[in-house]
């Protein structure tokens, strides 16, 4: 469950506490959403840090065709 559906569903299951009236529902929503917006964040840093290396493996793949075409 990625970030944003953990999000929803704690979302979600506050509002049914909420509703019944059930604290310990609405606590483990109010979990849940913290838990989403942690992966959330996570999530981001690992597509940053893939784009980065993405960036340096092709810079590198250059320089070597480069100094293989000057050969």
């Amino acid at each position: 469950m990625n970030g944003s559906t953990k999000i929803a569903k704690g979302r979600i299951e506050e509002a049914a506490g909420v509703l019944t009236g059930d604290d310990y529902l609405r606590a483990r929503g109010q979990t849940d959403q913290a838990v989403g917006q942690v992966k959330k964040a996570a999530e981001k840093g690992v597509r940053q840090v893939y784009a980065s290396a993405r960036k340096i493996v092709d810079t590198a793949a250059g320089v070597v065709k480069k100094a293989v075409d000057n050969v």
